[in-house]
C-alpha cells in the first residue's frame, strides 16, 4: 500500500529517544527507501539495532546535532527530516543553560542548514508547550528553535524545501518523564515526590506524539507550528491513580515545591497565536503570515475564538479517565 513516505529517503535526530524511536518504527511501515538514526548515545543505536535486526532498510550512523559536518554528511540525499534531538528536562536546562542552547538551538540551526545544502524537501522539528511563554531556558530555547524553523522559510531562496514544528505537551511513558518516575518509587518503596497536587500539565500518548508529527509533515506549507488538542491532568490525581493501581496503603506522598524554571500551568498556545490558528478536528495549526490560506492574511478568519490555550482554561480529566490513559 503506498503512503507519503513510500519510497522515501528518511533522516531522525535524536532517533534512540521516545518520540525518535517510535518515530522510525512507524516510518518503516510504509516502506520508505531509508531510514538513518542519528543519535550520539552508541549503546542505544545497538539497542535499536538489536530490536529492529533484519532491516536492511535502516543505517545507524553516530553523531551530534552541534557537529554541522557530520549532520551534513548524514543529511546527503535525504527527503525528510524529523528533528527531535534537544534537551528537554527543564530543571538541568536551568542550571546548565548554554548546553541547551548548544544542542536546542545551534543544533536546530545546524539541521536547517544541513537541510539546505543538501536539497532536502521537508523538515519537521519537535518542540514542546513550554516553548509558549517560556519562564524557563528549555523553554526559551526550544521556542527559539521554532522560530528558526519558521525563519527558515524566509531565508531559503529557490531551494524547494519546507520546514515546521509541532508543539507537545508531556508524553505519557517517554523516558525521563514523570509516570516512570513516580511508578518506580512506588514500586521500590519510597515516597512519591510531587511538586504540588494541584500543578496542571498537557498529557499525550506517545502514539498521539508521532501521529501529530507524522501529519504534520504531510500537511505543512512552510513556517507553521501545529499542535494537538489534548487532555489535562492534575498532578495530584495522577499520582492517586498510580498508586491505588502499583501501591498499597503503606505508600506515602511527599510534596517538594515547583523545581527550578517550572510553573503551574503551561500554555500551549499564546492570545498572539490564537489570531492566526486554523482550528482542525484534532489539532490547531498556528499560521505565519507568509502562508496564511488566502491572498491576503487580512482576508484569514481563524476558525475558532479561543484567545490562547493553557492548562487552567482547559477540561480536566477525572480520575477514571486518567487511569484509562495510564
Amino acid at each position: 500500500m503506498s503512503s507519503f513516505f513510500t519510497g522515501k529517503k528518511i533522516l531522525v535526530t535524536g532517533a534512540t529517544g521516545s518520540i525518535g524511536s517510535e518515530i522510525v518504527r512507524q516510518v518503516l511501515l510504509q516502506n520508505p527507501s531509508v531510514v538513518r538514526l542519528y543519535s550520539r548515545d552508541e549503546h542505544k543505536q545497538f539497542m535499536m539495532e538489536q530490536e529492529l535486526r533484519g532491516s536492511e532498510k535502516v543505517r545507524y550512523l553516530i553523531g551530534d546535532v552541534r557537529d554541522l559536518s557530520r549532520l551534513s554528511s548524514a543529511m546527503e540525499d535525504i527527503d525528510y527530516v524529523f528533528h527531535t534531538a534537544a534537551y528537554k528536562h527543564v530543571p538541568l536546562c536551568e542550571y546548565n543553560s548554554f548546553e541547551a542552547v548548544k544542542t536546542n538551538v545551534i543544533g536546530t540551526q545546524n539541521v536547517i542548514d544541513a537541510a539546505l545544502q543538501n536539497n532536502v524537501e521537508r523538515v519537521v522539528l519537535i518542540s514542546t508547550d513550554k516553548a509558549a511563554s517560556p519562564s524557563n531556558v528549555m523553554g526559551a530555547t526550544k521556542l527559539l528553535a521554532e522560530k528558526l524553523m519558521t525563519s527558515a522559510m524566509h531565508s531559503k531562496g529557490t531551494r524547494n524545501i519546507l520546514f515546521s514544528s509541532v508543539r507537545f505537551g508531556n508524553v505519557v511513558g517517554s523516558r525521563g518523564s514523570v509516570i516512570p518516575t513516580f511508578i518506580s518509587q512506588i514500586e521500590n518503596g519510597e515516597p512519591v515526590t510531587i511538586t504540588d497536587p494541584e500543578m496542571l500539565r498537557f498529557f499525550m500518548s506517545i502514539p498521539q506524539a508521532v501521529q501529530l508529527t507524522m501529519d504534520a509533515m504531510q500537511q505543512m506549507m512552510g513556517g507553521e507550528v501545529f499542535i494537538l488538542k489534548m487532555p489535562i491532568m492534575k498532578l495530584g490525581d495522577l499520582v492517586d491513580v498510580l498508586i491505588e493501581k502499583y501501591g498499597n496503603d503503606k505508600t506515602e506522598k511527599k510534596i517538594i515545591g515547583l523545581r527550578a524554571g517550572e510553573k503551574m500551568t503551561e500554555e500551549l498556545m499564546t492570545e498572539a497565536e490564537s489570531a492566526y490558528a486554523e482550528e482542525k478536528e484534532n489539532m490547531f495549526i498556528v499560521h505565519t503570515l507568509h502562508n496564511l490560506p488566502g491572498e491576503d492574511f487580512l482576508e484569514f478568519k481563524p476558525h475558532n475564538d479561543i484567545k490562547g490555550w493553557d492548562s487552567s482554561s482547559s477540561m480536566l480529566l477525572t480520575k477514571e479517565q486518567i487511569a484509562k490513559m495510564v
